[in-house]
C-alpha cells in the first residue's frame, strides 16, 4: 500500500472538523497491539517462567523510547502521515512474528520489540498530526485530550478484547493476532487522503533548534513534566499488570485482567474532562491532583494486596487510572502549549519517552517483593509519589516567583 506523502501530486481535500479521528484511530490501533498482551500473557505462564513472562509485558518499551525519540524527528522532516503509517505496518509486523514464534522465548521477545518501535514511531506522530487537525479545525484545546483518549482506549480495548477471546474462545493467540492484522488494515486506509500540514524541512543541524532546546531545560518541563510523566504508566501498569498477579483472580485470570486493565484506562479516558476543569483553575491543579492519586492509589493498592480483596483491585483500578489519565492530558498539553508545531512530535516524543519508563514499574514492584513484603514496597512507591509531588508543587511556585 502506498501512502501519500506531504508534497505529492495527489491534492488532498480538507475531511472538515471530524478529520482527526482518521490518525486518531491509528493511535489506538498501535496502542491495541502493544498492550493486548496483557491478556495473553495468561496463555504463557504454563511454558515460561514467571521473570520471561513479566519480561515479556515491558519489553516493548525498550523499542519504543529509542523510537520515538528518533522517529518523531523524521515526521517533523518528512510528514505525519508516512511515519505514522510506516509504525501501523511495523506494529502488524511484530503481531505476526510473535504469533510464528509460539512459546520460544527469544521470538517472542523480539516480536514486543518491534511492536515498541512501531508505537515509537507512530503514537508522536499521530499526537501531532490531532493537534494540528484540531487547531485547523478551531477545536485546538481538545486535541491533547483527543489524543490522550486514542491512545488511552486503545490500550484499555486491547487487554479487555483479547481477554475475552483467550478466556472463550477456541484457539485464541491467533484469533487476538490476527484481530489486530485486520485493524492495521482498517487504519492503513482511514490515512489514506487525511490531510496534514506540509512536512518541516529545515537545513541540516536545526533540529531540535534553540526553540525547542529552551523548553526541554526550562524548569517547568523539568520539575513538572520530568518528576510527573513516570507516573503515567507507573500508576497504570501496577494497576494492569503488577496487581493482578499478587491478588489472584481465580480461574477467570485471563478475562479478569483485561477487565482490571479497561477498568483502568477507561477511568483514565472519564476523567480527562475534569483535567481541563482544574486547568483553568491553575495549569498546576491537575499535575497535583493527578500525583496525589497516585499517593491514594499506591495506598489503597497495599490495603488491597494485604486482604487479597478483588473488589478494593476494582477500586485501586479506578484510582490509578484517574492519575494515569489527568497526567497524561495535563503532560500533553502543558507540552504543546510550550512548543510550535514544527517541533510538537519531538517535544511530545520526549514527554511519551519519560511516560514509559514508568513500565517499569510492575517489573520492579514484583522484583522487590520477592525480597520485602508487598505491602512495604507498595509504601514505598506512595512515598516517591509524594517527593513528585513536591517537585510539581516547586515548579509552579518558582515560575510565579520569577513572574
Amino acid at each position: 500500500m502506498t501512502l501519500d506523502t506531504p508534497g505529492s501530486s495527489t491534492a488532498v481535500q480538507p475531511l472538515g472538523p471530524g478529520a482527526w479521528r482518521r490518525p486518531a484511530f491509528g493511535a489506538l490501533v498501535v496502542a491495541w497491539g502493544a498492550n493486548m498482551f496483557a491478556s495473553l500473557l495468561q496463555t504463557y505462564r504454563g511454558d515460561l517462567s514467571q521473570v520471561q513472562v513479566t519480561t515479556l509485558y515491558g519489553a516493548y518499551a525498550l523499542g519504543l523510547i529509542p523510537a520515538l525519540l528518533v522517529l518523531a524527528r523524521l515526521s517533523d522532516r518528512w510528514g505525519r502521515r508516512a511515519v505514522l503509517g510506516s509504525g501501523l505496518v511495523l506494529s502488524a509486523v511484530g503481531t505476526l512474528v510473535i504469533l510464528l514464534s509460539g512459546n520460544d522465548f527469544a521470538g517472542i521477545l523480539a516480536g514486543r520489540v518491534l511492536v515498541g518501535v512501531s508505537a515509537g514511531a507512530a503514537l508522536a506522530p499521530a499526537t501531532a498530526w490531532i493537534r494540528r487537525l484540531s487547531d485547523d479545525a478551531g477545536s485546538g484545546a481538545a486535541g491533547a485530550r483527543r489524543a490522550a483518549s486514542a491512545l488511552t482506549g486503545g490500550f484499555a480495548l486491547g487487554p479487555l478484547v483479547s481477554g475475552i477471546v483467550v478466556q472463550w474462545f477456541p484457539a485464541p493467540r491467533p484469533v487476538a493476532y490476527l484481530l489486530h492484522v485486520v485493524l492495521v488494515g482498517a487504519a492503513l486506509l482511514a490515512l489514506r487522503g487525511t490531510p496534514e500540514p506540509p512536512a518541516a524541512r529545515p537545513s541540516a543541524g536545526t533540529i531540535p533548534g534553540p526553540g525547542l532546546r529552551t523548553v526541554l531545560g526550562g524548569r517547568l518541563f523539568l520539575f513538572a513534566i520530568v518528576t510527573t510523566a513516570p507516573w503515567v504508566f507507573g500508576a497504570a501498569t501496577t494497576a494492569l499488570a503488577a496487581l493482578p498477579v499478587l491478588v489472584p483472580l481465580g480461574g477467570y485470570g485471563a478475562v479478569g485482567s483485561g477487565v482490571i486493565a479497561a477498568t483502568t484506562l477507561g477511568a483514565g479516558i472519564l476523567v480527562q474532562p475534569l483535567a481541563q476543569r482544574l486547568e483553568r483553575r491553575s495549569p498546576a491543579t491537575p499535575f497535583r491532583v493527578g500525583v496525589l492519586a497516585v499517593v491514594v492509589g499506591m495506598l489503597v493498592a497495599t490495603v488491597t494486596v494485604a486482604t487479597g480483596s478483588v473488589a478494593l483491585l476494582v477500586a485501586t483500578a479506578v484510582v490509578l487510572g484517574s492519575a494515569y489519565g489527568l497526567l497524561l492530558v495535563s503532560g500533553l498539553r502543558l507540552v504543546q502549549a510550550l512548543v510550535p508545531d514544527q517541533h510538537a512530535a519531538v517535544a511530545t516524543a520526549v514527554f511519551y519517552a519519560l511516560t514509559y519508563v514508568g513500565f517499569a514499574a510492575p517489573v520492579v514492584i514484583q522484583a522487590l517483593a520477592q525480597v520485602w513484603n508487598p505491602e512495604a514496597v507498595l509504601v514505598g512507591v506512595a512515598a516517591l509519589a509524594v517527593l513528585s509531588l513536591v517537585s510539581t508543587s516547586l515548579a509552579w511556585t518558582r515560575r510565579r516567583a520569577e513572574a
